[in-house]
């Protein structure tokens, strides 16, 4: 998903709900996934209930930290790993997320003036 340079004009506001949109989209994507990731993990290697698994995995990937105690060397390996996993995985998406609004707010700082604006800038102020 291109965004415009500071030598375009800053997209319409409609675009930006649109663009908005898309990167919440993929957002919510991206936490889907890493849900299911840890969901299944903590199934598997931990022998946790469906709803305890993704309880567990919410809560590691949200920074609250851990629900059960992991009994088993597989289970905790794999819950080492989520954790170093979610803690990335929760800074990565939270980027993508705002990428879109950070963008448009320094976009507007930032516009460079056509020569139409600046010529009209010198007519105006002669």
């Amino acid at each position: 998903m291109k965004l415009e340079n500071r030598t375009q004009q800053v997209t319409s506001l409609p675009k930006f709900f649109v663009r908005l949109g898309r990167y919440g989209l993929f957002a919510f994507g991206l936490i889907v996934i890493s849900v299911l990731i840890g969901a299944i993990g903590y199934h598997h290697f931990a022998n946790i209930s469906w709803l305890d698994s993704f309880y567990m995995a919410t809560m590691i990937l949200t920074g609250m930290g851990p629900v059960s105690e992991m009994t088993s060397s597989s289970a905790k390996l794999f819950s080492s790993f989520y954790a170093l996993y979610s803690g990335i995985a929760f800074l990565s998406i939270t980027a993508v997320f705002f990428a879109p609004i950070i963008h448009r707010l320094l976009h507007i700082l930032h516009v460079e003036q056509s020569d139409d604006d600046d010529q009209q800038t010198a007519v105006n102020n002669k």
